[in-house]
């Protein structure tokens, strides 16, 4: 469960510091369902029905990359209370979570993978 919350809290504030400065209205809609969804499929069932109750309290800030970002990281601050965990400083968010993704998402890159029936897949981007 730790390495999956870790995991998962990784996504979101990456996710959150990669944020659009000056989204879309499209792009809001789609981190927020995201973010609904990922309450709704998450894995621990305990885990999911807390985070649900979080965003009844704390519904997802989309307006720009600083606001949720700075969401992301008061209801981490939530759970980690709750789990009685150190609180961290909101104010210090800024670049932590950067992924080393490129910024505008024009980059090439290759991946490569397997199917469940073992043949080779190449994408690229």
């Amino acid at each position: 469960r730790a390495e999956l919350g870790r995991s998962a809290w990784r996504l979101l504030h990456t996710m959150a510091g990669k944020f659009p400065y000056n989204p879309t209205k499209d792009e809001q809609t789609a981190i927020k369902d995201f973010i609904y969804l990922f309450a709704r499929l998450y894995p621990c069932g305990d885990c999911a029905s807390h985070f649900k109750i979080i965003l009844q309290a704390h519904p997802p800030i989309v307006t720009d990359r600083e606001a949720l970002s700075q969401w992301a990281c008061t209801v981490h601050n939530v759970v980690n209370k709750r789990l009685h965990k150190p609180i961290f400083d909101c104010s210090k968010v800024g670049d932590m979570w950067k992924c080393g993704c490129d910024e505008d998402g024009a980059g090439n890159s290759t991946i490569s993978a397997t199917d469940r029936n073992g043949n080779a897949t190449t994408i690229e981007s």
